[in-house]
């Protein structure tokens, strides 16, 4: 007998799905009885992109990612900067009238084509990988059985089950905070409290890399907000933390970019939170892209560019993973 509800443990949400139906994500459905992912393996983009992009300071400066993405997310951000990739009024999606169906990329082709890049990491990125993870777990044990790198850049809204699936292959993580509970309640259509729960249990991991990303809305942001969250990364032992710009877009075209100004504010209340490694991003505030020791605040990388100098700096300055200078451990994965 065909069940008539199947649960899908991809995300928090935990969406119980009737026959026939899809899940708040639109990607997952209910198929004659079986959880589907709709789109899998309609690979939509793949780059080969600087380590830096995803923002990833602390993993292997200077190198090069090849980075894949299927459709989906299981939010509606009203800022998203990538909604042609996630969201459900995109021609992409699966489900949309426009849609036309994409060739099928098989996982050992895409690892083919990441071996063929000469990359030592792969990136599931630019949508919510969550919602298509298991096209990336296929992918993700084959990169595992090369030796090399993977790493998933989400907004961290995993179910229990999920989280610990992921772990088994994941190597390195880059997790959007995006506010407080307020926030995600009016922007996301989303939790915070799922992705708290994510970033602490992987922050205690000493085999994973984990760095954390927010964009700062000016006049939505505030300080007392960041100051919470901050408390809420230092609480669960968050090294990395970078505050970006926001730029407008999807659905939030009529607001001002942040400015650099407002930026700074945000990035000083990081800092004396007491967060290490505190970085800006879409931003020309050059002495905030440093990576400094937290002891003797030697610079060890002046720049994270995408020009891949942080490469020789690296090599010259973070030895077996400590400060050259003083011998202070240095958060992160430096050799390979």
């Amino acid at each position: 007998m065909v069940d008539t509800y199947l649960t899908c443990d991809f995300c928090w949400h935990m969406c119980r799905i009737p026959l026939g139906g899809v899940g708040l994500c639109h990607v997952r459905a209910n198929r004659e009885g079986k959880l589907v992912t709709l789109g899998w393996g309609e690979v939509l983009a793949s780059s080969i992109d600087p380590i830096e992009k995803k923002p990833l300071y602390h993993v292997l400066p200077g190198v090069k990612t090849y980075s894949i993405a299927l459709f989906g997310c299981n939010y509606s951000c009203k800022f998203c900067q990538n909604h042609q990739l996630s969201q459900i009024d995109s021609p992409l999606w699966p489900g949309h009238p426009e849609y036309r169906v994409k060739s099928i990329v098989t996982p050992e082709e895409v690892v083919k084509d990441f071996e063929r890049s000469g990359c030592p990491i792969m990136s599931y990125t630019y949508s919510e990988p969550i919602v298509w993870q298991d096209y990336m777990l296929a992918v993700a044990q084959q990169v595992r059985k090369l030796g090399k790198i993977n790493c998933m850049v989400t907004n961290g809204s995993f179910s229990e089950k999920s989280l610990e699936r992921l772990l088994d292959v994941i190597d390195v993580f880059n997790i959007d905070i995006k506010g407080d509970e307020l926030f995600y309640r009016q922007y996301c259509s989303a939790s915070l409290v799922p992705v708290l729960r994510g970033i602490q249990e992987i922050a205690q991991r000493s085999d994973k890399v984990l760095e954390v990303t927010t964009m700062i809305i000016e006049g939505i942001h505030t300080k007392s907000m960041i100051r919470s969250l901050a408390q809420s990364l230092v609480d669960a032992k968050v090294h990395v933390w970078h505050l970006s710009r926001f730029f407008p877009h999807y659905q939030m075209r009529d607001r001002a970019p942040t400015s650099e100004r407002f930026l700074e504010s945000m990035l000083l209340i990081a800092e004396e939170a007491g967060i290490p490694y505190v970085y800006a991003g879409n931003s020309s505030l050059g002495s905030w892209e440093r990576t400094v020791c937290p002891h003797c605040k030697t610079t060890l990388i002046h720049t994270h560019s995408y020009s891949g100098e942080a490469t020789k700096e690296a090599k010259r300055t973070i030895i077996d993973g400590r400060c050259a200078n003083c011998g202070e451990p240095i958060y992160g994965l430096f050799t390979r």
